[in-house]
């Protein structure tokens, strides 16, 4: 069982995900914004792959992912950098093939003692999208591919 992560919703159109990770803030940073590292944990459940990853990690920069799962099942997700506080701030647009409208993400990483806090903040344009995004089984995808991040992080750290 992958080690869950703290889902609540504070509004209507809010989704908040909290996860901890032993791994300093800087690499947490950099597993959410260098394909190489993205394309090893950002997968959801095993045996989906990550064919597309590009990143202009820029403010007003886009993003584009492609996700496969090897059997003609296909989706992706595109948005643009709306700020960047690095390595404790990331606010970006989404817009996820499947749903209605973007999402305003903001993930933020807070160290202590070398662990790291991570704290995504999602922003749905309605109740109705926020609802459809949390019975997709996204919290388990999550959780799923956070282990994979903490994973990435254990080989860094040593």
């Amino acid at each position: 069982m992958p080690t869950p992560v703290d889902v609540t919703t504070p509004s209507d159109r809010e989704i908040v995900v909290k996860r901890s990770f032993d791994a300093p803030r800087s690499l947490i940073w950099d597993c959410h914004t260098k394909p190489e590292l993205m394309k090893r944990w950002l997968l959801g459940p095993p045996g989906w792959t990550m064919p597309v990853c590009e990143v202009d990690l820029r403010v007003g920069g886009a993003y584009r992912f492609r996700w496969s799962n090897g059997q003609g099942h296909e989706f992706g997700s595109q948005g643009e950098h709306l700020e960047i506080v690095a390595p404790e701030r990331l606010v970006t647009s989404e817009k996820t093939e499947g749903f209605d409208g973007a999402s305003t993400n903001t993930l933020v990483l807070t160290e202590e003692d070398g662990k790291t806090l991570l704290t995504m903040t999602m922003v749905f344009p309605t109740k109705e999208v926020r609802d459809a995004a949390l019975q997709s089984g996204m919290a388990d995808g999550m959780a799923m591919s956070y282990d994979r991040l903490q994973e990435i992080a254990d080989e860094k750290v040593g």
